[in-house]
């Protein structure tokens, strides 16, 4: 679920733009690109995939506030419509007649369809969907790294490539799918256990698929970095929409390079999936109160997904990228108090993150 539009565009964008100082620019994204979202992911299976609960500790009415904004940033307004214009520039590589709007709306039905029968959709997405990605993926890794000629890498293009690595890893939103995300999976261990189910063997079950989980994105992205790395060259000039499937089409030849975008189309509808299905719950549940039925939350959000795609990816991304690198700080300390007070029973919480709020829009600022 959390391997999304970000998660494949941003590490071509790093290694493409940092070449040599790749190393760095990598340590950088995987900070906030994977220790955030496990670190995210284990803070709220505390508790119990209860992400109301999770934020409630900020108090009631803010915490409404920053989850409707979150869900905002990664549904409807962020996260579902760059999924479906990355789809859409992914496949206009090979097929150069499509339209944006007529895609979105077809994209839009198909996730309709997908997420109808929410109880099975984490079986969709961990049975048949992910090791679909995972070997595509692998398989574009292994043969631009040791069975292509790569070019010789130059210089760094950015003054700082870690902290152009850490900036760039906010952009994948992970952090905050963790959150939402967390209640799918909880649930559904819940019901794989059973009424003998406890709470400790359930976050053990959690933490184990987390390491599983955090090391594979680490080698996705340490992959895709060096793969782009060594093509920077060849990809320059391509948007970075584009740049998955220019990259496919470089490593793999027309053909080849076809099939692995037609799984990274996939990737992103396991993505746009798990969102629409936590967007639509909420909408449903808490916003109205279970007055409308789940199938109209879900058109609602399917329809503002479609009108925020004609912004395309790059206009998504512009609008998202200084939000986040504003709540993302806040976010982290949220977690990192609620762990505490879990385990140490440490109360402090809206000081510590307003103050990091306060801090980071104060930089800004200045910046």
């Amino acid at each position: 679920m959390f391997f999304g539009a970000g998660n494949i565009t941003f590490p071509l964008i790093i290694g493409q733009n940092v070449e040599s100082g790749i190393v760095f620019a990598l340590i950088g994204l995987i900070l906030t690109a994977v220790v955030m979202p496990f670190t995210g992911l284990m803070s709220i299976t505390l508790f119990e995939g209860d992400y109301r609960s999770f934020f409630n500790r900020i108090g009631k009415i803010p915490a409404l506030i920053v989850i409707l904004i979150l869900l905002g940033i990664i549904g409807p307004f962020g996260g579902i419509p760059r999924l479906v214009t990355l789809t859409f520039a992914t496949l206009k590589v090979y097929f150069t007649g499509m339209h944006m709007l007529t895609f979105s709306l077809i994209s839009c039905f198909l996730i309709f369809l997908f997420c109808w029968k929410k109880s099975r959709t984490i079986d969709l997405i961990g049975y048949i969907l992910s090791p679909v990605l995972v070997f595509s993926l692998v398989f574009i890794i292994v043969k631009g790294l040791f069975f292509s000629t790569p070019e010789v890498m130059e210089g760094s293009h950015v003054p700082h490539p870690f902290l152009y690595g850490l900036k760039e890893g906010y952009n994948t939103m992970d952090l905050i799918a963790a959150f939402f995300f967390s209640s799918l999976v909880y649930e559904r261990l819940k019901q794989q256990a059973g009424a003998k189910g406890k709470a400790t063997s359930l976050f053990t079950s959690v933490f184990k698929a987390s390491l599983i989980g955090a090391a594979l994105l680490s080698i996705v992205y340490i992959g895709f970095g060096y793969v782009a790395a060594h093509f920077s060259h060849a990809l320059a000039g391509t948007p970075i929409d584009q740049l998955v499937g220019r990259l496919g089409h470089i490593v793999l030849g027309k053909h080849a390079g076809l099939i692995v975008c037609l799984s990274i189309v996939l990737t992103c509808l396991t993505t746009a999936i798990a969102l629409t299905v936590v967007c639509a719950d909420f909408l449903q549940q808490h916003i109205f109160k279970e007055k409308v039925k789940y199938e109209y939350s879900l058109g609602l959000i399917l329809i503002l997904t479609a009108l925020t795609t004609t912004l395309e990816f790059t206009g998504i991304v512009q609008m998202l990228s200084p939000v986040l690198q504003v709540i993302y700080p806040s976010l982290l300390v949220l977690c990192l108090f609620n762990i505490l007070h879990k385990t140490l029973a440490v109360k402090s919480i809206k000081i510590p993150v307003f103050a990091a709020m306060s801090l980071v829009l104060y930089f800004q600022h200045v910046a």
